[in-house]
């Protein structure tokens, strides 16, 4: 099944969606963090730590953070949640170069370009998985969550935070006119790319939410799957389990 947000590309319709996210954050690297905070106000930062929170009394050993970007959230995980490892993972080269200046001197981190639609990682490695703010850019979504699925080992547990549309009256308008007009203009003045701050709420609101997203982890093997929203539906956290027979 082909979800919405996986036809939405930063440049062009043609080639490989990607390839061109891969493209894109490379070349916004140097002010993602600075645009993160800004434009989120830094409610960014309490939706990572109360993903964190949640992971924390698992206590995992060995944690995977996919589309880790530049590191804030594998960086956190270190301080939150104490994995005596963990693999910051990302398909953007510029990103990593960010994430390995920040973790410079931290013992048990490291930083790897990897694909998630085929990751060179060994089956079950992993005692949890995060994903923050990168779901939306799987060009496949489901074989995305398969692949991550694949390298979790059973019982371990999979969170996932996602930046959302809000669907009531008067957050839904008022967001809509923040995401559609101040959104793009301040990214493009700060980044210096165009297209970059228009594709990411445009992938925001094409994203499948809630309960859409829970059947979706279901359907691509996680079990104990639940969701939690924030902030008037701007940013859902997702947790689930890999069952322990398959």
């Amino acid at each position: 099944m082909t979800y919405k947000q996986e036809t939405i590309k930063p440049y062009s319709q043609e080639g490989e969606k990607g390839k061109q996210v891969e493209q894109m954050f490379d070349n916004i690297a140097h002010s993602y963090d600075l645009l993160n905070h800004l434009l989120s106000f830094g409610i960014d930062r309490h939706w990572r730590r109360a993903a964190l929170e949640m992971l924390k009394p698992h206590a995992p050993k060995k944690l995977l953070d996919m589309a880790t970007g530049t590191g804030d959230f594998a960086l956190e995980a270190m301080k939150i949640v104490g994995p005596d490892e963990l693999l910051g993972a990302d398909l953007s080269e510029g990103m990593l170069e960010v994430a390995r200046h920040k973790a410079q001197g931290i013992k048990g981190i490291r930083f790897e370009k990897h694909d998630c639609m085929n990751l060179i990682l060994e089956d079950n490695s992993f005692d949890a998985v995060t994903v923050a703010y990168g779901v939306r850019n799987f060009p496949d979504l489901e074989r995305g969550l398969r692949e991550l699925l694949r390298v979790l080992r059973p019982g371990g547990h999979l969170v996932i935070i996602e930046l959302t549309s809000p669907k009531k009256f008067p957050m839904k308008q008022l967001f809509w006119l923040y995401s559609h007009l101040l959104m793009p203009l301040i990214g493009k003045l700060v980044s210096r790319d165009a297209n970059a701050y228009s594709y990411l709420p445009a992938t925001m609101e094409a994203f499948p939410q809630g309960e859409i997203m829970q059947g979706i982890l279901e359907k691509t093997g996680y079990d104990e799957v639940s969701f939690r929203r924030f902030t008037f539906g701007l940013s859902t956290l997702y947790f689930a389990t890999k069952p322990q027979v398959l």
